[in-house]
């Protein structure tokens, strides 16, 4: 009776270890959440991402880049999971297309326009009507921003200066880069002698200086919408409520962006 009964312990304890085994290795070969964000969001979920995975046990993998070549590569078939834009204009190009998941969208964190200048430049501006921007760049300088004519702080960039009537003047001498982070290098590495970033992205870099805020007035806020795509994994909503816990806004706010509260637009208290 008791080697009948050691049998059936050790049994019970192979299978066991057996479970528990196949039950880790599914963990390791759990797919990742596959989250398409915009470049200037890459400091601030490279935090986020391991504490949400610290939690639930689900991997997240990123693509950065500007949110005008991930809505295109959304449109085009891939797989995202959930996107995150730097405007929204293309937030809305996917949500007529039907490719965002009813009842996910909102409004994450908001962010400021500024004008900045390699930090050892002596450049001092304020941004106004009329203000002296062609002259502050010199004979041969140019401006380093989005591509106007799809990247979202192009976007704004142009707006910003038309409001302020330096458009005319300016556009001829802007360094058209693919997404915000490309302009900041350009300006970081002294290849250009002003640049319109935000000012989340100007606040991680050290070799750049932040010459002056664009007037809120003079563009539309800038928000970052996010969603779950339609092709969405059943993961994907608790990242989305993730993004909205203490410990990610914490990192946001520590970076310098603006948490609102959802889809109106609102600062979170």
């Amino acid at each position: 009776m008791i080697k009948v009964l050691a049998r059936g312990l050790a049994h019970f304890v192979i299978a066991s270890l057996w479970l528990t085994q196949t039950a880790t290795a599914a963990e390791a070969q759990r797919e990742p959440l596959l989250v398409f964000a915009a470049a200037s969001l890459t400091d601030v979920l490279q935090q986020v991402g391991p504490l949400y995975t610290q939690q639930s046990n689900v991997p997240v993998k990123f693509s950065f880049a500007a949110s005008s070549a991930l809505a295109k590569q959304i449109e085009s078939g891939a797989q995202a999971d959930a996107f995150l834009s730097a405007d929204q204009d293309w937030m809305n190009y996917l949500q007529e297309r039907k490719l965002i998941k009813a009842g996910t969208r909102s409004d994450l964190l908001g962010n400021r326009l500024v004008l900045i200048a390699p930090k050892d430049s002596k450049i001092t501006l304020k941004l106004q009507k009329g203000a002296p921007l062609l002259a502050a760049l010199g004979p041969n300088g140019r401006l380093s921003t989005g591509d106007p004519d799809s990247v979202p702080v192009g976007k704004y960039a142009k707006t910003a200066l038309s409001n302020l009537d330096l458009w005319p003047s300016i556009e001829r001498r802007l360094v058209r880069a693919d997404n915000v982070r490309v302009a900041l290098m350009y300006v970081a590495r002294g290849e250009a002698p002003l640049g319109i970033v935000y000012a989340t992205d100007a606040a991680v870099e050290p070799q750049v200086r932040v010459v002056d805020l664009f007037p809120a007035s003079s563009h539309a806020p800038i928000t970052y919408p996010v969603a779950a795509m339609t092709s969405a994994s059943s993961e994907t909503e608790s990242f989305l409520k993730f993004l909205r816990s203490h410990a990610a806004r914490a990192i946001f706010t520590k970076a310098g962006f603006t948490v609102l509260s959802g889809d109106n637009g609102t600062t979170a208290n």
